[in-house]
């Protein structure tokens, strides 16, 4: 998992971390990157709930240095990432200082595991780009690639046009999406429809009320609940959006999505679009179509996924 915690990250993680505890799963490393907060943060935030999830043994990879000045999203996800809440958390036993880079993490597990593996992508791109960079064609050695990002008939959530993980570093969203022909991307269209409740955490708490985990979700939904309403982003639901937790409920329950193929480019040049996601959509061959996007969700099926994963948890 490629990820800057962030809330919808951490529930993401959150997710995989059940279903690995379960058997259905096994999780390789996390590789941190700049984007929601900084690299120190976001590896610590990735830290900690890898502790919090008895987990902490996993190899977590720091962020590749993004390059051009950047917005980062503290105002939505707390300065820690986590809803200030990291110090109720156990601190994670990690040296930012001494961790591999984010890139060399990738390179070495799919060079050594080729065609095995498969890349969750939440966060901005650039430590799936640099390691292209230096290693050209390793991502062509993933199993799957399935990232969280684009807008394409919707507008975007950090300007008009863009969706935040593209918008950060387009460029390296680019290099991304010309490594490979079958790009899974679940954007905005799809992921603003899965709104995480106030009732869905109460519901997970009153499975296991004296859980570390359980309170944790219940806190950091109460924190992203009030971020969410204040920046209008639920139409006045209690609840938030949990967009990346979109990648992990393709990967293990792809039922509950419909998929399209399409050509995807980025804009990266434009002064107002910068960022955007851009497919052709009028009736003709597209030979050279490169993802496969999320088009609808059966958002009552993924959520009851969720909740049960998180009450195993």
């Amino acid at each position: 998992m490629d990820t800057d915690p962030g809330g919808d990250d951490i529930f993401a993680l959150l997710w995989l971390l059940s279903l690995v505890k379960q058997g259905v799963a096994k999780l390789v490393a996390v590789t941190t990157a700049e984007g929601n907060v900084s690299a120190r943060q976001t590896f610590a935030a990735a830290s900690k709930i890898l502790k919090l999830g008895g987990l902490d043994e996993i190899e977590i990879g720091r962020a590749v240095a993004v390059n051009h000045a950047t917005t980062n999203a503290a105002h939505i996800h707390g300065s820690d990432g986590m809803g200030n809440l990291s110090q109720t958390l156990p601190e994670g036993d990690r040296s930012f200082e001494l961790a591999n880079d984010s890139d060399q993490v990738l390179i070495d597990a799919l060079t050594t595991q080729p065609g095995e593996i498969t890349i969750l992508a939440i966060a901005p791109f650039t430590n799936l780009a640099a390691a292209e960079t230096r290693s050209p064609g390793i991502l062509q050695r993933a199993k799957e690639i399935v990232l969280m990002g684009g807008a394409f008939g919707c507008a975007g959530n950090v300007t008009a046009h863009a969706e935040f993980n593209v918008a950060y570093h387009p460029e390296a969203a680019q290099v991304v999406l010309n490594s490979r022909s079958d790009i899974v991307m679940v954007p905005l269209d799809v992921t603003r429809s899965l709104i995480f409740t106030e009732a869905m955490a109460q519901t997970i708490r009153q499975a296991n009320p004296d859980s570390a985990i359980a309170q944790f979700i219940d806190a950091l939904c109460s924190f992203m609940i009030s971020t969410a309403l204040t920046y209008r982003e639920t139409q006045g639901d209690r609840g938030f959006l949990i967009h990346d937790a979109a990648t992990v409920g393709y990967l293990f329950y792809p039922e509950t999505f419909l998929w399209r193929r399409a050509t995807v480019q980025i804009e990266t040049q434009g002064l107002w679009t910068r960022g955007q996601t851009l497919i052709d959509n009028r009736h003709g061959a597209k030979a050279e179509a490169n993802a496969w996007i999320a088009t609808q969700v059966d958002a009552p099926n993924f959520f009851t996924s969720l909740i049960e994963d998180f009450k195993r948890l």
